[in-house]
């Protein structure tokens, strides 16, 4: 009878030991995702409950979208985190969902439904944009994954009128190498594009969208959920039929 050239414990060791190696790599690589996102959703006095409703439910619909559930799988294959959170002024921000990891549809259904289901925390106050980026930086802070890309994503329909100026809190964006998008609302400020674009988006690839009202947001937002997650800030403008709106 052939018998192994190894004796059955040295085996057994030796397989243990290629466990132990690979256990570590697998782990290593769950740690890692492509994207975090922070949803920052202006909830300030300008913003009433029918228009939060909104905004809630264009984020749900948008993440249940099958355009932005393809550009994960092309963008973000390791996965991305997301997290959403309401602001209005200096010292008025609440994280409403906490940090969540897509990799499966599972997990997109998921946070849809919470986001869909979240109650409005801050109501009113007075719009602090600056303070809103720098209470997103800090967020990345509870996320324990190795991240290839950060971003801020601002929503809001009125400029800033509290707190630490946008341009100030940009910089500090631009320092932690963390981009700032953002959706200008008209309804309230038809020309709030060129103050966002001038004071408030920063880092690689950072671009604005404009959205007419509240209802022209659930557009708003799949589109630029799409771009965010693809990374690549031309990649869709030659599609969309919104893309006169699209300001680089």
């Amino acid at each position: 009878m052939r018998t192994s050239p190894f004796p059955l414990p040295a085996l057994a060791i030796c397989l243990v030991t290629l466990i132990a190696l690979v256990r570590p790599a697998e782990a290593q690589l769950d740690r890692r995702i492509d994207l975090a996102l922070v949803l920052a959703v202006d909830t300030s006095t300008s913003v009433d409950n029918a228009e939060y409703r909104l905004q809630m439910l264009g984020l749900a619909n948008a993440f249940r979208h099958e355009s932005v559930r393809q550009a994960m799988r092309t963008g973000a294959p390791l996965g991305m985190a997301v997290t959403l959170m309401q602001w209005s002024g200096r010292g008025e921000q609440v994280q409403a969902v906490p940090w969540t990891v897509l990799r499966r549809d599972e997990d997109i259904e998921q946070l849809a439904r919470r986001i869909a289901d979240t109650k409005r925390l801050v109501k009113g106050g007075r719009t602090a944009l600056g303070e809103a980026v720098i209470e997103a930086l800090k967020l990345f802070d509870g996320l324990d994954f190795e991240v290839r890309r950060r971003v801020i994503d601002v929503s809001g329909d009125g400029g800033s009128n509290d707190g630490i100026l946008p341009r100030e809190a940009r910089e500090m964006a631009r320092a932690a190498y963390v981009t700032v998008n953002g959706i200008a609302i008209l309804n309230e400020e038809p020309r709030l594009d060129i103050y966002y674009r001038s004071d408030l988006i920063v880092g690689p690839g950072s671009f604005l969208i404009t959205a007419t009202n509240y209802v022209d947001f659930a557009r708003a937002i799949r589109l630029k959920l799409v771009r965010e997650i693809i990374g690549n800030p031309m990649a869709l403008l030659d599609t969309d039929p919104d893309r006169e709106r699209v300001l680089q």
